[in-house]
């Protein structure tokens, strides 16, 4: 078997800019991926499957067809590969929470399946394949910190950031994406002004508290406890920022580092998915509540 992670993409700010003609609304955001992660297994096989596992599988066990299995496809369709493997998904990242949770797992699906088939698509081939599975699946492919624009697919360089730490912390209330949208009220803003980067959190934070991610209001007003998750990580200690990340209901609260971030995370409720750690490719380990493992 071979594994490829599937990170936690949580959005710094998101702010929403304009519509397109199809309805599609058009977004700024910064994105970066936390260490929470899920795991994808793969081995060749005749046909494709997919077992699941891990303490969040439940929710997707209902699922006629796993964006797993559907980015398998689209990436065995464009290789003119036969389609097979057998895959395991960990599941530890929430459901419909606003981390990108299917849209990684798609992204770390196309990445297992060129190493699994050995082949290598063109990137513009393999982006469009991941845009076409979902507007964060591009971003989640990437798995790096990068501005988001368009409807999600449009990705430039992020800002150099600093060492920093965060706790997600989720209410354990799904929250459709579509709904949030539709109840979003209010007109729309320009793209950020971003520095070049950040000498530590504290200037991140600073930066961060002057923008705003535009649907929490709406995401609060279909899921009130959200409300109760910021205050919550706002009062941690060593917290700089709390916001909450894509259409909710998970939030983030911002660290000097990686260790506070753990240490805050404990004192969330266990009732709640709480995690903290540091970004991935930081090196440290992230400390995972009662819901998701630890």
């Amino acid at each position: 078997m071979i594994a490829e992670p599937a990170y936690a993409k949580v959005n710094l700010f998101l702010h929403v800019v304009g519509r397109r003609a199809d309805g599609y609304h058009l977004l700024d955001s910064l994105a970066v991926f936390a260490e929470a992660a899920d795991l994808l297994e793969g081995e060749a096989a005749e046909t494709l499957s997919l077992a699941l596992a891990g303490p969040e599988a439940a929710a997707l066990a209902e699922e006629a067809d796993n964006l797993v299995l559907r980015a398998a496809r689209a990436f065995a369709e464009a290789a003119g590969v036969p389609p097979g493997a057998a895959f395991r998904l960990t599941k530890i990242l929430p459901v419909a929470s606003g981390i990108g949770g299917g849209s990684a797992d798609a992204a770390a699906a196309l990445r297992l399946c060129a190493r699994l088939w050995g082949v290598r698509l063109p990137p513009a081939r393999l982006a469009a394949l991941a845009g076409a599975l979902g507007s964060d699946v591009p971003a989640c492919l990437a798995g790096r910190p990068v501005r988001m624009g368009g409807a999600g697919e449009v990705l430039s360089a992020a800002p150099a950031l600093p060492r920093l730490g965060l706790v997600l912390a989720n209410p354990r209330v799904p929250v459709a994406t579509p709904a949030v949208f539709r109840s979003r009220a209010g007109g729309f803003r320009p793209p950020a002004a971003l520095p070049p980067g950040w000498a530590d959190a504290a200037a991140l934070a600073r930066d961060l508290a002057a923008l705003a991610n535009d649907l929490e209001a709406a995401a609060i007003g279909l899921c009130p406890a959200i409300a109760e998750v910021l205050e919550r990580l706002s009062a941690l200690p060593g917290a700089r920022v709390a916001r909450m990340s894509g259409s909710g209901a998970t939030c983030f609260a911002l660290f000097d580092d990686p260790d506070a971030a753990r240490a805050a995370a404990a004192l969330l409720p266990a009732s709640w998915w709480r995690w903290g750690g540091g970004l991935a490719g930081g090196g440290a380990r992230g400390l995972s509540g009662s819901a998701a493992g630890a």
